[in-house]
């Protein structure tokens, strides 16, 4: 990735991180943390990943919520950025939070496992 991209990218993130913390008004959108901004080489493209909390169908309505906030969201960076051209915006979650406590549970099991008679994990 150039730094060029990089730089739009962390732009980006920041951009649309107060976007939704101060003038998205949708109650589908629960608790967002926005992640990683991925911007395409052409920079016409911005896939944007976010972590939701809260169970899979509460996840699911704000990842909905977003999608149909998205060509508000691509207007408002456009407009407050001063960009040449409008990068189109696509979200998805970003599932390395909810892999990561999962190995973390694992490695948790496999060191409770160490200490017992048998050694033997039960997962």
């Amino acid at each position: 990735m150039s730094t060029r991209t990089e730089r739009l990218s962390d732009l980006l993130r920041d951009e649309i991180s107060r976007l939704l913390l101060r003038e998205i008004k949708d109650p589908r959108v629960g608790f967002v943390t926005v992640t990683g901004v991925t911007v395409s080489p052409d920079l016409r493209h911005a896939r944007v990943f976010v972590s939701v909390l809260g169970e899979e169908d509460a996840r699911q309505a704000s990842l909905l919520a977003l999608r149909s906030a998205a060509g508000f969201i691509q207007r408002a960076l456009f407009r407050n950025l001063g960009l040449r051209h409008s990068p189109a915006v696509s979200f998805e979650l970003d599932e390395s939070m909810e892999q990561g406590e999962r190995i973390e549970r694992v490695l948790r099991r496999i060191h409770e496992g160490e200490g017992s008679p048998t050694g033997e994990d039960e997962a």
